[in-house]
């Protein structure tokens, strides 16, 4: 194969990958573009579809996965955290809650960045926390977009259902009263990397007394808000 890296499989398995970026494919047309043996292309797509690196679409073909985005956004994630100090540290000022940044990681979300309430009782979440994907403001902001079928996979035992999902889709936010704890009530809202893609949530949390049970209403604006521009930021930098 043209510009052969000396690893065999491994440069089968890119010219799987780079046939794809073109879009959809068929096993037949894997094969067209690929050159490779109708076997060793069914072979390749099948083991990098364990990996999350092909999948499917509705049509039975073969897509790029859903890891290859993964590992794009982990790939701006220095930008991301340069730019959420800033943009949390407002946030908690403006709601005078304390806030945080989630990025998904497998079945579990990570609190990768965090600006706590400076007195008072506060709801904290210390950056490295993990935390479940089956309940939550943040979870159901990491859920919302995700292809058919992982998010079907996602609401297997999760706390908020199909429905609640489409409504976080319709208003670009979420939000969880008791749901991951007893007493404590969150809004999220999505931020998107350069490809519109979901790669993290922003959030605001704090006791439901502070917060009402409609906790939306009180803090969505600057939430949504907050998200945007640190997706802004992450435009930017691509």
């Amino acid at each position: 194969m043209d510009n052969s890296s000396g690893v065999g499989v491994l440069d089968k398995a890119t010219a799987v990958l780079s046939a794809l970026e073109a879009g959809p494919t068929t096993l037949a047309g894997l094969v067209a573009s690929t050159g490779l043996a109708r076997p060793t292309a069914h072979r390749l797509a099948v083991a990098l579809e364990y990996h999350r690196l092909v999948a499917r679409d509705m049509q039975g073909r073969f897509v790029l996965g859903p890891r290859l985005g993964e590992l794009a956004a982990a790939a701006g994630e220095d930008r991301l955290l340069a730019a959420a100090g800033p943009v949390l540290t407002h946030l908690r000022d403006v709601t005078g809650e304390s806030a945080q940044l989630y990025r998904r990681q497998g079945d579990m979300r990570v609190c990768v960045a965090a600006a706590e309430r400076l007195s008072g009782l506060r709801d904290t979440v210390p950056v490295g926390s993990t935390l479940p994907m089956k309940a939550g403001s943040a979870a159901q902001i990491l859920l919302a977009w995700e292809e058919p079928e992982r998010l079907h996979r996602g609401l297997q035992g999760a706390r908020f259902t199909a429905t609640a999902l489409s409504g976080v889709r319709r208003r670009g936010w979420a939000q969880s009263v008791g749901e991951r704890e007893p007493g404590v009530a969150s809004v999220s809202a999505p931020v998107r990397g350069p490809s519109n893609r979901v790669v993290a949530a922003v959030s605001v949390s704090g006791p439901i007394e502070r917060l009402t049970r409609q906790p939306g209403r009180m803090h969505a604006a600057a939430i949504v808000d907050a998200a945007a521009r640190l997706s802004e930021a992450l435009h930017r930098g691509n």
